[in-house]
């Protein structure tokens, strides 16, 4: 009897497009699987901003409860969302080949107010990321809370006196809803492991786990494990001001990473470049020279406390 691997999603449409992708990519290669949907935490509250609701696993934790459970073979995940530990049990299989790692401003009527790095406006994002970068260079910018799936959010840009509001572009032009209204934040840092989908499965699931590897890209699974490796080793999660951006130019690992304080008044930046084969420690390399910066060990106080 041919064995069925049962993908775990979540229902968003953009959840279910990158399972949907999986389970094309799977059938290519003569495995069948089919969808299970979850919900998750992060559906069901789509009020409270995600630096209070504990954001850690927030959109990973039903399907990997339901993974170790054995409802499911493999879930599909944006690697951003994944807790840099992995639950225990549960091993990453793959991860995909990358989309764009940028993050995009979806304006409401125009975007001339964003040349004056002095202007007021009122913007809308809910992660703490963004919120930091964007007082940064915007520090007379008011932030609201903007939370729900893709669709929902952009709909609230219509519904709410906002100029505008940041999205990752990954997320909008995987299912085409990338609006003509938006421009590249090309200033902006994304987040460890922006843009890449990753698949996990149960750490016994042999079966699984050599399905899946076939789609592994080798590039973005290292790409993705230096900025993942720099967060994990600054102690922080996916609501935490702190980006990172490793990139392969001609043989080289390149590696941007910053850490903002949560009003964005303070910053710290790195750039680190390697060789291809000397590259594999390079996040953790990056986050032991910022943690010896006194300044850096004050934001990081400061990222705990606004957390509590």
């Amino acid at each position: 009897m041919k064995q069925i691997i049962k993908i775990g999603t979540r229902e968003s449409q953009l959840a279910v497009w990158q399972a949907t992708l999986v389970k094309n990519l799977l059938e290519k290669n003569g495995v069948t699987s089919e969808l299970i949907y979850i919900k998750s935490e992060g559906d069901v509250d789509t009020v409270t901003p995600l630096y209070e609701l504990g954001v850690q696993g927030i959109f990973t934790k039903a399907l990997d409860t339901a993974l170790i459970n054995k409802r499911i073979d493999i879930a599909v995940h944006s690697l951003k969302d994944v807790p840099t530990k992995l639950a225990n049990g549960i091993r990453q299989a793959a991860v995909l080949k990358r989309a764009s790692v940028k993050d995009i401003f979806v304006y409401k009527t125009n975007c001339s107010f964003l040349e004056d790095k002095n202007s007021d406006a009122t913007i809308a994002t809910s992660s703490i990321r963004r919120i930091a970068q964007w007082l940064h260079r915007y520090p007379n910018h008011i932030i609201e809370n903007l939370r729900g799936n893709v669709n929902t959010r952009l709909r609230k840009i219509d519904e709410h006196n906002w100029q505008g509001a940041i999205f990752a572009a990954a997320g909008l032009e995987r299912i085409n809803l990338r609006p003509k209204n938006s421009i590249d934040l090309d200033w902006m840092l994304p987040a460890p492991a922006q843009g890449a989908i990753t698949i996990v499965c149960r750490n016994d699931d042999k079966f699984s786990f050599e399905s899946c590897y076939k789609l592994n890209d080798t590039n973005t699974a290292l790409c993705t494990k230096i900025e993942r490796d720099f967060l994990r080793e600054l102690k922080g999660g996916c609501s935490t001001p702190i980006s990172g951006l490793a990139v392969v130019e001609n043989d080289t690992m390149v590696f941007k990473a910053n850490i903002f304080s949560p009003d964005g008044k303070k910053k710290i930046e790195i750039e680190k470049v390697a060789s291809m084969p000397e590259s594999y420690e390079l996040g953790i390399n990056a986050a032991k020279e910022i943690l010896k910066n006194h300044e850096a060990e004050q934001i990081i106080v400061d990222i705990k406390n606004a957390a509590k």
